[in-house]
């Protein structure tokens, strides 16, 4: 493996260092003569394994370092944004060194997800963050040492947040599960049934978080404070409860990152992109695999990846390889039926509650419009910094509206970058 300048032209190029990233990058090296894997980060490792090898607790992850270490047609480069498509199987990019086009001849789509942030008061408030936001910030540096933090949402990642803070030493002052005692019991009985491993890794986490006030049949109403957040306050089945906290990590599930597949014209149903059995889009040359292609975690991660990097190569998945996909993407659908976003959650919501964050945008202006174009039109929703992403998914929840459309460039980029297309800028809107 060698971390080095980003070349022109590759043979496989794979988006996304995380384990889905890594697993394709290892298969595919055997037989291409060239692979390339970029990332947005400054290090390898994704969402799930943040902050490159001197930070990761995943034997797994290691395993996998270790053996691409010895990959010499492998070409790690980091801190990489793709902007634009502006020619066939050409990406423009913005780069610390500027921009550049970089030409591939397959591509495998491993860019991850990212959270899905509801709106309700008080949650612009300085220290307010999504679940995996803040586990992302402590990773990267962020002391929380002495800090009392709150973990409200649901499903199995408020757990790994609130053991982060722990070990990080920060202190949990509650963990609010908006899944009643009934759901909770009937995931539990499944895991046992079915993946063991799973409950195990869970009952782990809850002994090392036996002194943590765990609160099911509950949700954060409203985040208090001036400057910053100084407290919050839930619902707690027919109770309400006021607490103390300095920081609150909210984790209302995730979304695939569908931008790229989007931008190629690969088919999206139900909001990921459609694969195939070697994990192939409808796109030629073009493969899927992690969360882009469905919310599951790292073994559906790993499993799709190596597939996926096979694939690109021309070989076959072997048995254990499938089989270990159709365990995880298994465990993926228990995950997305017993912690599907609770309907309740759109009441948090109310009229002056600002739902654009970055156009200050309220959710009485939202209200006045039909569906997210007029919406945007009208109140320049959408139009900020994140292009919708937060804002567009939120209205699409609460409102029932499709999804914000895609036009390049993909990200906010520099007019240096854009002007790097010359000729071919009038494909860029």
């Amino acid at each position: 493996m060698v971390a080095a300048i980003l070349p022109f032209s590759t043979d496989i190029l794979i988006i996304g260092a995380g384990p889905a990233g890594l697993a394709a990058a290892l298969a595919a090296a055997e037989l291409s003569s060239t692979v390339t894997v970029i990332d947005e980060n400054p290090a390898p490792g994704g969402q799930i394994w943040r902050g490159g090898p001197a930070t990761w607790r995943d034997r797994r992850a290691h395993d996998l370092w270790q053996a691409l270490a010895n990959c010499l047609n492998v070409r790690m480069v980091y801190g990489v944004r793709i902007v634009a498509a502006p020619a066939e199987k050409e990406f423009l990019l913005e780069t610390a060194d500027g921009a550049q086009k970089l030409s591939w001849n397959k591509l495998i789509i491993c860019s991850g997800a990212r959270e899905l942030l509801l709106p309700f008061p008080g949650w612009t408030l300085p220290g307010v963050t999504g679940a995996g936001g803040l586990q992302a910030l402590i990773k990267g540096g962020m002391p929380v040492e002495g800090k009392r933090v709150a973990v409200a949402g649901s499903g199995p990642l408020l757990l790994a947040v609130a053991e982060t803070v722990i070990r990080a030493g920060g202190q949990v002052v509650s963990i609010i599960e908006t899944k009643s005692s009934k759901n909770l019991r009937q995931f539990f009985w499944a895991l046992l049934k079915s993946h063991r491993g799973k409950l195990l890794q869970a009952l782990k986490l809850f002994w090392q978080l036996k002194f943590v006030h765990y609160r099911h049949d509950a949700r954060v109403v409203k985040a208090h404070g001036e400057q910053r957040l100084l407290g919050i306050s839930l619902q707690h089945g027919d109770k309400k409860i006021d607490l103390s906290c300095d920081l609150l990590a909210c984790g209302f599930g995730l979304l695939p990152n569908l931008e790229i597949g989007t931008l190629l014209g690969c088919q999206i149903r139900d909001g990921s992109i459609v694969v195939d059995a070697n994990q192939a889009t409808t796109r030629a040359d073009v493969w899927v695999a992690g969360e882009a292609c469905g919310i599951g975690g790292v073994d559906k991660a790993l499993a799709e990846g190596h597939i996926a990097g096979l694939a690109a190569i021309g070989q076959t998945a072997e048995q254990d390889d499938i089989a270990r996909r159709t365990h995880a993407r298994q465990f993926a659908d228990l995950l997305r039926q017993s912690f599907a976003t609770d309907d309740s959650l759109r009441k948090l919501c109310k009229s002056d509650t600002l739902v654009c964050r970055c156009e200050d945008v309220s959710a009485r202006q939202l209200r006045e419009h039909d569906d997210w174009r007029t919406a945007k039109l009208m109140t320049r929703a959408g139009m900020g910094a994140c292009q919708g992403r937060i804002c567009g998914a939120a209205c699409q929840f609460m409102f029932g509206w499709e999804a914000p459309g895609l036009r390049q460039p993909v990200f906010p980029t520099k007019t240096s970058t854009l002007a790097v297309l010359s000729g071919t800028a009038s494909n860029i809107e």
